[in-house]
């Protein structure tokens, strides 16, 4: 995912000469499903061709070993290359555009475009569009209206009362309407003030909704390729920032292309490593030895950051102070995964992405199982509450409800809300009684 705005702009700037075909051979089971590889496609906004190689016979057949691998393949359909991992675009830009110069002094281009037809998503009259994460503060909801690029704040009932960003990709700062992200994710509420992890920029906004403005208060805006230790937020660029928590004045940030959590003092200022080595893997241990795999969500509560670590299905804590430490709860390895309730590491999850604490407990948005589960912090219990597992948009009780790949959630005393991501929609459940009703939210006015 990370390299995919790189690609795009090599794609743009060679649209006659570089074609790209995209491989998807994927991790989870739940990945596998075309219906679900469409909609990745259409989220994060991808223009050529993608195959799904479920079977991983291209895997296979290209000798691939890791995520992500560029193949070179030349004007006669040979291999000539290969890159595993991401990329500099500062020095892989000028070896596309030079070695597209060879192939056309030898005549070897064909200048004709690939001839394929985009499947539409029909949702541009929808009120959102891919939701990734939600906040719930001060009797509002703040939903990252991920696809349509903005944030939106709403009552309780989903009527919109502000719309933040002029839903246009971009990467400006400004008054509230004039404002542009680009795939904006988890938020972080405190009065009047909206701190936003702006994934696809690569930075950290603040929404002044009081003074009515939006402004960057860390990262470049390029995405940094090597860990550093951090310092000016503003001087060092960041790797995809997809959540937010604040405890104690301190900004956590799950800074998932680096596989650390990162912290930055509001007071100070300052910004850098919190926890995780940089390395992508299960590792328990003091802060920053322990390794990370992926972080997309954070919540804060009592002197712990706990945290969703996708690529390893886990939900994990960080202790705050000197001697803090990583420790999981649910998770053992990169490759362990599945949809089972128990106590501890006798629970699986798959890719979870969302998490958020109250009353003594975890609630965790189960991505790819498209559950909501509860985790009993004392115990480390694991229990479905929401969701049958199955693709859906269904209301009702408990199990009988469905969702589709739900990413973002939030606690609000008797309640919960969930941004139901590939639903287009918000989804309440309800925590006053046993049955944990769920019901859609109707988004109205934005």
């Amino acid at each position: 995912m990370h390299i995919l705005p790189h690609l795009r702009e090599l794609e743009i700037r060679h649209a006659e000469t570089l074609a790209v075909i995209g491989v998807h051979s994927a991790k989870f089971p739940a990945e596998k499903e075309t219906a679900n590889l469409r909609e990745a496609v259409r989220r994060y906004g991808i223009q050529h061709p993608v195959v799904n190689d479920r079977d991983f016979k291209v895997w296979q057949s290209y000798g691939v070993r890791a995520w992500p691998t560029l193949m070179f393949i030349d004007p006669l359909g040979k291999v000539f290359g290969r890159h595993a991992g991401e990329f500099d675009p500062a020095t892989m830009g000028p070896l596309v555009a030079d070695i597209i110069e060879e192939y056309d002094r030898e005549g070897l281009l064909d200048r004709r475009l690939l001839d394929y037809q985009l499947r539409q998503l029909e949702i541009e009259d929808r009120p959102l569009s891919f939701p990734g994460k939600i906040e719930a503060a001060n009797g509002k909801l703040y939903i990252a209206d991920s696809g349509h690029n903005r944030l939106l704040v709403t009552d309780e009932s989903g009527r919109v009362e502000q719309v933040v960003g002029s839903g246009e990709t971009g990467n400006a700062d400004g008054p509230l309407a004039e404002a542009a992200f680009s795939n904006p994710q988890g938020m972080v509420v405190e009065k009047d003030k909206v701190y936003v992890a702006d994934a696809e920029n690569h930075n950290i906004r603040l929404v002044d909704l009081g003074a009515g403005k939006v402004e960057t208060i860390a990262g470049t805006g390029e995405q940094s390729l090597y860990r550093h230790t951090g310092g000016n937020p503003l001087a060092n660029p960041l790797n995809s920032p997809y959540d937010l928590t604040i405890g104690n004045g301190v900004l956590y940030i799950a800074m998932a292309g680096f596989h650390q959590l990162w912290e930055m003092d509001l007071k100070s200022g300052q910004i850098g490593p919190f926890a995780g080595d940089g390395g992508e893997d299960i590792v328990d241990g003091l802060r920053m030895s322990a390794r990370l795999a992926q972080p997309y969500g954070v919540a804060y509560s009592d002197d712990r950051v706990y945290f969703a670590d996708s690529e390893t299905s886990a939900v994990r804590w960080a202790g705050i102070g000197p001697d803090g430490v990583v420790r999981t709860i649910v998770g053992t390895g990169l490759f362990d995964f599945g949809d089972r309730d128990g106590v501890g590491k006798r629970a699986t999850l798959q890719h979870v992405q969302g998490v958020a604490v109250g009353r003594g407990e975890l609630f965790i948005a189960d991505t790819y199982n498209h559950r909501i589960k509860r985790i009993e912090l004392v115990t480390g219990e694991v229990t479905s509450i929401a969701g049958d597992g199955k693709v859906g948009a269904y209301d009702g009780r408990g199990a009988r409800a469905r969702f589709n790949e739900p990413a973002g959630i939030t606690w609000a005393e008797d309640r919960l809300y969930v941004a139901d991501t590939n639903n287009h929609a918000i989804r309440m459940i309800a925590l006053d009684g046993s049955d944990y009703t769920v019901s859609t939210i109707e988004v109205t006015g934005g």
